[in-house]
């Protein structure tokens, strides 16, 4: 486990995943999204602890703001 993913915010997010039963499960459409940023040549891979953001926003149990707030504070807390 990195350690980005053993910030505060990630502990979080963690618990929501579990209290609500939500596990992150890859669309067509990130897998579009995928390649099309690799076609771009960017690399953009999500972890675990944004994969399971995702899967929460999108089970309805985190809004877009919310989601948006908690990366934001998951990003800045792995930077420290």
């Amino acid at each position: 486990m990195s350690t980005r993913s053993q910030t505060a915010t990630a502990t979080v997010i963690r618990q929501m995943a579990e209290q609500h039963g939500v596990a992150y499960v890859r669309t067509e459409s990130d897998r579009l999204a995928h390649h099309i940023t690799r076609l771009a040549g960017d690399h953009v891979e999500l972890d675990e602890v944004e994969q399971m953001l995702i899967a929460l926003q999108r089970a309805g149990h985190v809004s877009r703001a919310e989601l948006v707030r908690l990366q934001a504070s998951y990003l800045r807390e792995a930077k420290q």
